[in-house]
């Protein structure tokens, strides 16, 4: 199970930690609520109490509240806050229309370079996506473009350049990287690091009726990614 952690009112005569189990699209999480208010030291310990009842119930990553400053007190409870690498990868061909439209860019004839350190099927789809969209599409990859290459020209009657310079990579209006790379400077217009999940997401639009079932003041991002990897809400509800 996963678990979530949330800021509550204190009460008298209510326990400063206290787990229930929750309900969110019909995911169950063990939510730890935690009395706030109180001095940053007490706080602190507060976390550290939540965090260790939570793994004693056998979880083992936690969608967190908003802006959390004790995310260093749930390592040694052997706890990690909730990836949100996959739902980044997933989204990336919205965020990288998205991003084009608010910088000004071309969308369609833009043209959007693609890197990564291996062919996985996160890059397949991404790229796909984008070749549907934009009629220029970079793709450098160490090995394996070949065939996906050959793939989408059969399939879909696309073209992919594959193995582009340092240079057309830094010119492409829209730079997504699975992976970090210390030799580009990272000034396209639009540059998006999947591989960084300090990095701010874009906002995602849900139907009324899932945004109504969303409870309020939690890592917004983490809570997506946890309801889509339990298959909660699916990618066509997202974006």
């Amino acid at each position: 199970m996963v678990g979530l952690l949330a800021w509550t009112e204190p009460r008298r005569g209510r326990r400063s930690v206290q787990l229930q189990e929750q309900v969110i699209l019909r995911m169950r999480f063990l939510t730890a609520e935690i009395a706030s208010g109180s001095h940053p030291v007490i706080q602190r310990r507060r976390v550290l109490a939540a965090g260790k009842k939570l793994h004693r119930r056998g979880v083992s990553q936690v969608v967190l509240p908003e802006d959390f400053p004790y995310t260093e007190q749930l390592a040694p409870c052997g706890l990690r806050p909730v990836s949100t690498l996959s739902l980044r990868r997933a989204l990336a061909a919205d965020w990288v229309r998205s991003g084009l439209a608010e910088q000004g860019q071309p969308v369609a004839g833009a043209r959007v370079a693609v890197a990564a350190a291996a062919l996985t099927g996160e890059v397949v789809r991404t790229v796909t996506e984008l070749c549907l969209r934009h009629r220029y599409v970079l793709l450098d990859l160490p090995y394996g473009g070949e065939e996906l290459c050959r793939q989408l020209r059969r399939e879909y009657g696309v073209s992919l350049l594959l193995g582009p310079s340092k240079e057309q990579l830094e010119g492409a209006e829209a730079l997504v990287l699975f992976d970090r790379r210390q030799d580009l400077s990272l000034g396209n217009p639009v540059a998006l690091r999947l591989f960084d999940e300090e990095a701010e997401l874009p906002p995602v639009p849900l139907s009324p009726s899932l945004e109504e079932a969303l409870p309020p003041g939690v890592n917004r991002g983490q809570l997506l990614a946890a309801l889509r990897e339990a298959g909660a809400i699916r990618n066509e509800q997202i974006g």
